[in-house]
């Protein structure tokens, strides 16, 4: 059963890409990691594009290895066909952006796991799943690896699947090029003309740039070489030209590459080449395996490129099929993309991992609340929020949907404990009873803390603020929240901002959606909003209304507990429940408040306070789950 649109086979690395741009990679000081390798990258960038994707790879079996596996199941490619090998370490790159000419990188692939790919790593009946597979240069490189691709071929070809060749000649990948010649594209070889022309028969799509195209036709003028790999293979031929676009040619060669079928290009500002090309081909892909004239899927591939070019990174970089959607509709509004707040939002929110449709938070995060009960010590408070993470484990118990709200003064341990755990994880940024709202001082001046954070982390932020306040602590805290949003995107971290207006003055049904709007106003658009139980269902929906309007995109509303007694918040939850945009909900001082006061004065044990604040979450999920369902049968 075809249940693959496409498999790529090759290469597969981690990229740890420069963070100082203009600078020589010799003088790097930090580095953002990434999944890598032209296979790779091009079976994530068409499953972000919707296709059904998988790769044929190898992985060390250690943590960079588990990485790109991690990062390949959450883009949603399929790793049936990946090989976890124990004998050989995963490929890394090391990356640098210089200026918009040169990007030096360094490939270190000694003996690399990828490399130890075999013919007995190919499966038939992996093969005949897909209906094409897509193949990548440097794997014909090696005769081992050669052998274990063109067999992939030979059985798609024997199954009828169609096949593709990104030709991606790297001259140092092929020993024709020093280890510090990374960033060279051309070397000219016989050798390897003749490898690459012995395969082309194979192929029904050849991609490449001019030189990639000198390489397989043995000429560096393009025609003669485009001409002579017509003469070795029937596949349509995709000429990419950088900023002149690319171009079709389906089988006659003409005079001129300005006479093959093109598609519109994109002016955007060159900031980053290296992935640009396997950008190009996700966006090229997708459309030739959705039947589209060339036109079109020059179309794809000319603007998955231009988000290739315009972004740090190359996976990261990759357009889904809504935001290449929404650029088209919308139009280029800055050439420098990657700055262009709209745009990038709609990136961001398509790229969100995990499933959180449904959320039930055990929130202790709490600091003041803690430091004030009688008993209270930072051991016996670390130690108790240890307690709290126990139960929340229990609780979820594998399951999804499941999460804690912690806080990295006191829960230290706890918060660094639920790292892949399952749980959704909050982490409190806000100075507890800060009003304006000020941040905790392990932020730091500049909240240069955060990108110490890990990437798990949501950042919650609680805002004493009403729309009645005088102007300058609105202006104040509006500011101090954007510059809090601003770090946080910029660290790769989710956003929460929790409002409580009625401590602050007297509220009504519009109080909060008027809230709400005003930081949507100031660009602030945060992942999750964290609101305290509304008395009326117009309230929830004002509430609800304003969200949607600003960002249908985002991840929905968690509604607060205020320390209400159970029968309160069954009654806010049914209120709350009605509304699709509540996911859940993130109470603390309901399930651990009697607890806690007892275990710091010496009064209840360990395994007792367990029991107890295990019982009331358990509760209070199982009532959230029954007005949920209530609400959904009376939509239905």
């Amino acid at each position: 059963m075809r249940n693959l649109d496409l498999i790529t086979i090759g290469r597969s690395s981690v990229d740890l890409y420069g963070d100082q741009i203009g600078g020589r990679l010799e003088d790097m000081g930090s580095f953002s990691k990434y999944i890598g390798g032209s296979p790779t990258n091009i079976a994530c960038g068409t499953a972000r594009l919707g296709l059904k994707s998988a790769v044929i790879t190898a992985v060390g079996d250690e943590h960079l290895g588990r990485f790109i596996t991690e990062q390949l199941t959450r883009e949603g490619v399929c790793i049936d066909g990946v090989k976890v090998d124990p004998d050989r370490l995963t490929a890394l790159v090391l990356l640098g952006i210089r200026d918009q000419e040169r990007f030096p990188l360094i490939f270190m692939r000694e003996n690399c796991a990828d490399m130890g790919l075999t013919e007995a790593d190919i499966d038939p009946c992996f093969i005949a799943r897909a209906r094409a597979v897509v193949a990548t240069g440097t794997h014909l490189s090696h005769p081992s690896v050669e052998a274990t691709t063109l067999k992939a071929l030979c059985l798609a070809r024997e199954n009828g699947c169609q096949t593709a060749l990104d030709i991606d000649y790297r001259p140092n990948l092929w020993g024709v090029a020093g280890h510090s010649d990374g960033e060279r594209r051309f070397v000219a070889s016989e050798d390897v003309t003749a490898k690459l022309q012995s395969t082309l028969h194979l192929f029904d799509l050849i991609v490449g740039t001019e030189e990639e195209f000198h390489i397989a036709g043995g000429s560096t003028d393009t025609i003669r070489a485009l001409r002579a790999v017509r003469s070795a293979s029937e596949a349509t031929l995709v000429c990419k030209r950088g900023p002149m676009g690319a171009a079709a040619f389906g089988y006659d060669i003409p005079n001129s590459l300005e006479d093959g079928e093109t598609g519109p290009g994109f002016p955007v500002e060159v900031f980053n080449v290296l992935g640009a090309g396997d950008g190009f081909m996700s966006g090229l892909l997708k459309g030739w395996l959705d039947g589209e004239d060339w036109s079109t899927a020059l179309k794809y591939a000319n603007a998955c490129g231009a988000f290739a070019v315009s972004r740090h990174g190359c996976t990261p970089a990759y357009p889904g099929w809504e935001e290449l959607q929404f650029f088209f509709a919308r139009g280029i509004k800055r050439p420098d993309l990657r700055n262009d707040t709209e745009l990038e939002h709609v990136h961001w929110s398509s790229h969100r991992h995990g499933d959180w449709s449904g959320v039930k938070i055990f929130a202790f995060d709490h600091r003041l609340q803690f430091e004030e009960m009688p008993g209270y010590t930072s051991k016996k408070g670390g130690a108790f929020k240890e307690l709290c993470l126990d139960v929340a484990l229990k609780v979820q118990n594998g399951r999804s949907g499941y999460g804690v709200i912690c806080d990295n003064r006191i829960g230290r341990s706890a918060l660094h404990r639920a790292a892949g755990t399952g749980l959704w994880i909050g982490r409190p940024a806000e100075l507890p009873g800060s009003r304006p709202v000020e941040f905790e001082p392990e932020l730091g001046e500049d909240l240069g803390s955060l990108r110490e954070w890990a990437r798990e982390n949501v950042v919650k932020l609680l805002v004493f603020c009403h729309p009645d306040e005088d102007e300058q602590t609105r202006k104040m805290q509006v500011a101090r929240v954007k510059r809090l949003f601003t770090a946080a995107r910029r660290n790769g971290l989710e956003f929460l901002l929790e409002l409580i207006p009625s401590r602050v003055g007297k509220v009504d049904d519009t109080t909060t959606a008027t809230l709400i709007q005003g930081f949507y106003d100031a660009d602030i658009y945060p992942d999750w909003w964290k609101l305290e139980p509304f008395k009326t269902e117009a309230a929830w929906k004002n509430a609800a209304d304003s969200i949607e309007r600003n960002d249908p995109r985002t991840r929905g509303i968690v509604v607060l507990g205020f320390d209400a007694p159970e029968e309160e918040l069954a009654a806010s939850f049914e209120l709350a429940a009605k509304q699709p945009l509540v996911k859940g909900f993130a109470v603390g001082r309901t399930i651990f408040g009697d607890a806690a006061r007892a275990w710091m004065k010496g009064k209840m044990r360990d395994a007792d306070a367990v029991a107890l604040m295990t019982e009331r979450y358990t509760r209070l999920c199982d009532i959230w789950d029954a007005v949920r369902h209530r609400a959904l049968e009376g939509v239905t």
